[in-house]
């Protein structure tokens, strides 16, 4: 059998996990979970792979929106399914008895534990607005396909 290059899902999942940290940064002493976030965009807004953190700039504001977004909720441990690591939020992402009048078309998940509130990750869907309403986003299988963040 001949060696192979990879890097080793372990790893990957353990990335997810927050062991390794492969920089300077904060030491990490506790064992429990972050708090992770989702807040909602304009679809005027320019959020994308080169956010580096939360702001409120192009944020949606309305009745029953908290700047900043929802709680997240994170009950699935990172795992992984042959060579991709993956997680994926335990419930769906809900802002309760919302009024948002202006197209919004994005969530951003977002690390509010960790100094700087650095982002994870960018979601897109279609345009949409609400009126005193209930907004869901229904998470996927948290599996290698379909998991919400996934790393190859």
């Amino acid at each position: 059998m001949a060696n192979t290059q990879a890097i080793c899902t372990s790893f990957k999942v353990e990335l997810l996990k927050g062991i390794h940290a492969l920089g300077t940064t904060v030491v990490r002493a506790g064992t429990t979970k972050d708090t992770i976030k989702a807040a909602l965009y304009l679809a005027s807004a320019t959020v994308n792979a080169s956010t580096t953190a939360y702001s409120s700039t192009g944020e949606v504001t309305g009745t029953n929106y908290t700047a900043g977004g929802v709680t997240v909720t994170n009950g699935t441990e990172p795992t992984n399914t042959s060579t991709i690591a993956h997680w994926t939020p335990s419930a769906s992402i809900t802002y309760t008895t919302v009024t948002l009048s202006t197209s919004f078309d994005a969530v951003l998940l977002y690390n509010d534990t960790q100094s700087g509130d650095p982002a994870i990750a960018v979601y897109t869907f279609g345009g949409q607005t609400i009126t005193a309403g209930t907004f869901t986003l229904t998470m996927p299988t948290n599996d290698g396909t379909t998991g919400l963040l996934r790393l190859n």
